[in-house]
């Protein structure tokens, strides 16, 4: 190395060229991802139990289309039920792949993942709210609210921040 007269000779930074460390993770974090694991678990449950509603389905199909003149044959009431049916577990493992995906990215610091499974947990409380539910949309729910409490304690909040001042 050639010396610059007009410029002192500094020893080189042994973390010149490397990444700033990640910070450590805390449990909360921790914790939360694995409440919207397992809120999405119980989402794909609930969404394969549909196939035990079957029958009733078929009936509130049935009732509707009688009281509505009886346009549909006994063919296409099972074909609109197995197209329901069908269409409700696609919707759920497409959710399902989201919320593992934002969990993923809630788990590596990501702060915009935080706040997508903040607003889509709020969606599930309202509609369970709204609408009618089972006892594992409940759990469900209730598992997603425990990551979103988690995902904003005091530890969490400063690992989102000293992730965001990485990058």
């Amino acid at each position: 190395m050639t010396e610059s007269p007009n410029y002192p000779n500094y020893p080189e930074s042994a973390a010149a060229g490397q990444p700033a460390a990640a910070a450590a993770r805390p449990k909360t974090v921790e914790y939360a991802f694995w409440a919207f694991i397992a809120s999405t678990v119980i989402g794909l449950i609930g969404g394969l139990l549909i196939f035990g509603n079957r029958d009733a389905i078929t009936d509130a199909l049935r009732n509707s289309n009688t009281q509505n003149g009886g346009g549909l044959t006994e063919t296409q009431i099972d074909q609109a039920v197995n197209i329901a049916m069908i269409t409700a577990v696609v919707i759920s493992v497409i959710i399902a792949a989201l919320y593992l995906l934002f969990a993923f990215k809630l788990r590596a610091g990501r702060n915009w993942a935080r706040i997508v499974l903040t607003v889509l947990t709020a969606l599930s409380l309202l509609s369970l709210l709204v609408g009618q539910s089972t006892i594992v949309g409940y759990f469900g729910v209730l598992a997603a609210v425990a990551g979103v409490v988690l995902s904003f304690m005091t530890p969490s909040n400063a690992y989102f921040a000293a992730a965001r001042t990485i990058r």
